[in-house]
């Protein structure tokens, strides 16, 4: 059993973490820019979490013979302030160039840009960031927002999108749930389901979700962060498929195949 998780952020989790994920089957890992649990104070402070991407962390995920590619953004939370977000969004380029000496080209694209609170400066700085990524021709990780705003943040998301020029297909709008994702797929975007114990879905949603509306352009994954969250989260929903008697095809569909198919339209995503 081999499984790729296109949404984690490892730099939270414990080395421990790595070797488990191993052990379960895990070949892969993405993990997209986001909050550190709390507000960076200066741009310099992005910067060197974007080297942490770049160079350190993908020499931890080696030794335990997982592939690390991230994504470069300045998330939604930190986006309220623009003349701050500006000045991080400025040094993405320097990141985006393979040839560049900053980056170790492990840069799969945007992400994870959104909106949070679905204010006006989000929105403005969303807009921003998909204009980056048209111009260096990037692939675009989206996070939506919680609760009782994802349905209209997600909604003025993907109509931010659709005013671009970016294909659909290179878009992936993450979180989904049992309310948005119908929505996403009729759009033409990809879809990711995040698997959480108590918020977002839990492997059995998930399961549901895939019944209710096919394997097509959809993946799951953990976004195992620094709050309640599990790094194991999709090889346990591939037991929760293979429960009900999804067809092993089908579980690595969703899990394995479908996460390859949408990474690998970027040049810098290339499995060993």
């Amino acid at each position: 059993m081999k499984y790729i998780d296109p949404h984690i952020h490892m730099v939270s989790r414990t080395t421990d973490d790595y070797q488990r994920m191993a052990q379960a089957g895990c070949i892969a890992v993405t993990e997209p820019a986001f909050w550190a649990g709390f507000d960076r104070s200066s741009a310099q402070g992005f910067y060197d979490y974007f080297r942490q991407l770049t160079e350190y962390e993908p020499k931890r995920a080696a030794q335990f013979g997982i592939q690390h590619f991230t994504w470069l953004c300045i998330n939604p939370k930190e986006a309220d302030d623009p003349g701050f977000a500006r000045e991080v969004v400025s040094m993405i380029p320097d990141f985006l160039n393979s040839k560049g000496e900053l980056c170790g080209g492990n840069v799969l694209g945007i992400g994870e840009i959104g909106l949070n609170k679905n204010t006006k400066n989000e929105l403005i700085i969303l807009e921003e960031q998909i204009a980056l990524a048209e111009t260096f021709n990037q692939l675009v990780l989206v996070h939506t927002p919680h609760l009782e705003d994802k349905l209209k943040g997600t909604r003025l998301i993907m109509d931010a999108l659709s005013a671009s020029t970016i294909d659909p297909g290179r878009i992936l709008i993450d979180h989904v749930e049992e309310h948005t994702v119908s929505e996403v797929l009729d759009r033409g975007f990809w879809a990711g389901m995040t698997l959480y114990p108590d918020t977002k879905v839990t492997p059995q949603r998930a399961a549901d979700i895939i019944e209710m509306y096919g394997d097509e352009r959809i993946w799951m994954n953990s976004a195992g962060d620094w709050g309640c969250s599990d790094p194991l989260a999709v090889p346990k929903a591939r037991l929760e498929m293979r429960r009900r008697g999804h067809a092993v095809t089908t579980v690595d569909k969703v899990t394995f195949d479908n996460p390859q198919q949408f990474l690998s339209q970027s040049p810098n995503f290339s499995l060993s």
